[in-house]
């Protein structure tokens, strides 16, 4: 996946240019038919600089000649055209096939392009063999046996095929090594495979895992995990304790494949869910893949040309060219919902590749609109991570400078913030970033250790984290010459923090450091935050702005990296299980639990959604215990 940049000012944006473009699509105007079709816009060389669709194609083509109604970016491609090309079709949906094909083949600049080439991998359970195998399959499925799938990527698949060898003990060996082996292998010694080719396992007993792993992958993970959950207890009640942790083992392993990550796709057997954020003139779509009731993993993609597209044009190109060589599941869910004529067409075209009905919408409420959210969620934060690690990061730092009269532009930003439920195990964390991105080793948490601090007292733990910090830098780089002091400092806060920030700085004769504070705006919405700086008004910025979303990444990451803290320091103050801080969890459900997920780590990293599959659960118990590990979120 690549991300193009524009094309350069070449000229051809002159009134002459587009003119003398506008003057050879006219002429194919006299002949153009009224009927469905494909159309080509090519430039001297013969290149294809933009394809299209159409129902009626003399009316669409029609409206490049308005060069008050055209974007900049379609302004440089009529400026460009030498030539066209026409191909009419019998139907639309036959024309938004054609033309998905010919983006993905040809990749015209000027069309919205999705640069990924790479097939999803499957897992396959062989079926020619009498003692099958699990593997990764790739590629045209002519290899007998079940696939399942698609997976998000080679990660995404070798993860969860690394779980299933230890949760069923299938070989993933060729059939050739499987025939020459005299004695087990280093999987059967760290019990990822019950060693079938030199008979440690008998075939029935085989069989019957082979039948375990496809259940499970065919979407019956709660019977095959209550099986286990069963025999677990037994071997337990008849103090056969090894046995018993093997079972523990496999239901663990089960569960990291299950995990929805506060997704409850229980009622969706097959579907995808598509994503898009926008923020600084870029793109980012995320999609989910679910099969058998199953998280199937994620990719993010970041298509070329989508400065000024809307998000339902730029979702609409996207599902052509990704279905273009893909087999679409039987339902499509969107984070924002096309024109209803658009689709109807899309499913159609989905519907006519897929060979079964294809359903396409964007859901407004419900556990499917739950899914969309969690998606977005994954989309916006990629971005971030995209535009944050890529080489416009020393331009945002320009953009910085520039907002805060800085010169030179900063190299070390560090950001402030705190942790803490109702006062307990306060945490003051620290995030650095620099032309690089962020710089991880860097980081730092102050446990506050100040008994004079009143429970709750953001303030006063803010002082003693900024005193902490700036004290030592003074004694370790006293000359500035190590790098250690930042040049701009962020605090995740109002004016009372800042207040703060700047009493340290005097109290140390601090100075030449920039101070900075960020607060939520008008009801805590993202894009209307208010900067505080020392003796200035506070002022906003426009919500599309590349360096505010920047500034905003900044802060984001500083809070997470502040509750990540706040969570360690809590677990260890707990000491026994985590479970045992939780009011209402007794003996028995506490039980259940761990024996639904198989530690108390398990249930921590368990979704709501999970936790409320699990016998005796309650919604309203289900939520406490998910709010007990996740606070805040």
């Amino acid at each position: 996946m690549t991300l193009e940049t524009p094309p350069p000012d070449d000229g051809s944006r002159v009134p002459g240019a587009f003119a003398a473009g506008t003057a050879v699509i006219e002429d194919f105007l006299r002949q153009m038919p009224a009927t469905p079709g494909v159309y080509r816009m090519l430039n001297k060389s013969g290149d294809a600089l933009y394809v299209g669709k159409a129902k009626n194609l003399k009316k669409r083509v029609a409206a490049y000649v308005r060069a008050d109604r055209l974007p900049l970016r379609l302004q440089r491609m009529v400026a460009e055209t030498a030539s066209m090309e026409v191909v009419t079709t019998h139907t639309e949906v036959e024309a938004l096939l054609l033309e998905s094909n010919l983006i993905k083949r040809l990749a015209p600049r000027y069309n919205i392009l999705l640069k990924d080439d790479k097939s999803f991998p499957y897992i396959l359970v062989t079926g020619d063999h009498a003692w099958p195998q699990i593997v990764k399959h790739r590629g045209a499925r002519n290899r007998k046996g079940e696939y399942f799938g698609p997976f998000a990527s080679a990660g995404a698949v070798n993860q969860t095929l690394s779980h299933l060898q230890r949760a069923f003990l299938l070989r993933s060996c060729s059939d050739s090594v499987f025939a020459s082996r005299s004695r087990p292998c280093l999987l059967y010694q760290i019990k990822r495979c019950s060693a079938p080719c030199v008979q440690r396992i008998s075939a029935e007993a085989y069989a019957e895992l082979v039948g375990q792993a496809r259940a499970f992958l065919s979407g019956q993970n709660q019977v095959v995990q209550r099986e286990l959950a069963q025999r677990m207890e037994e071997a337990s009640e008849m103090m056969a304790y090894e046995e018993a942790a093997v079972y523990r083992d496999r239901i663990r392993a089960l569960t990291r494949i299950q995990a929805h990550q506060d997704i409850n796709p229980l009622d969706v057997d097959e579907a995808d869910v598509v994503a898009l954020h926008q923020a600084g003139g870029q793109a980012c779509l995320q999609v989910f893949f679910f099969r058998a009731g199953c998280n199937f993993g994620n990719r993010s993609f970041f298509p070329a040309q989508t400065q000024d597209q809307s998000p339902e044009d730029i979702i609409a190109a996207f599902l052509g060219q990704f279905y273009e060589d893909k087999a679409p599941p039987r339902e499509v869910l969107l984070s924002h919902p096309l024109a209803a004529e658009d689709a109807a067409l899309l499913a159609e075209a989905l519907t006519q590749r897929a060979g079964r009905k294809v359903t396409i919408s964007a859901p407004k409420r419900g556990d499917r609109r739950k899914m969309v959210e969690h998606a977005y969620d994954n989309a916006r934060e990629a971005l971030g991570r995209h535009m944050a690690e890529s080489s416009a990061q020393r331009k945002l730092l320009d953009g910085v400078a520039e907002l805060f009269h800085m010169d030179p532009p900063p190299t070390r930003v560090e950001v402030y913030d705190n942790s803490h439920i109702q006062g307990s195990n306060p945490v003051g964390a620290m995030v650095v970033a620099g032309p690089e991105g962020f710089l991880k080793g860097e980081y730092r948490k102050f446990n506050i250790r100040s008994a004079d601090i009143a429970l709750g007292d953001d303030y006063g733990m803010m002082r003693e984290v900024l005193t902490r910090r700036f004290r030592r830098v003074q004694k370790e780089d006293p000359d500035r010459e190590r790098g250690a002091w930042p040049d701009l400092v962020l605090i995740d806060g109002g004016p009372g923090q800042l207040k703060v920030a700047c009493e340290v700085f005097a109290d140390l004769g601090i100075e030449e450091v920039e101070l900075v504070a960020i607060s939520k705006g008008l009801d805590r919405d993202a894009g209307r935050e208010r900067f505080h700086r020392p003796g200035q008004p506070a002022f906003t910025m426009p919500p599309n702005d590349p360096v505010l979303y920047f500034l905003q990444r900044l802060r984001d990451e500083a809070h997470r990296f502040a509750i990540g803290s706040h969570r360690s320091r809590r677990a260890k103050a707990i000491g026994a299980s985590p479970l045992d801080e939780i009011g209402g969890i007794g003996a028995r459900r506490k039980k259940a639990l761990l024996h639904h997920f198989g530690s108390a780590r398990g249930v921590s990293e368990a979704g709501l959604a999970d936790l409320e599959a699990v016998e005796g659960i309650s919604r309203t118990m289900a939520k406490k215990i998910y709010d007990h590990f996740h606070p805040g979120g």
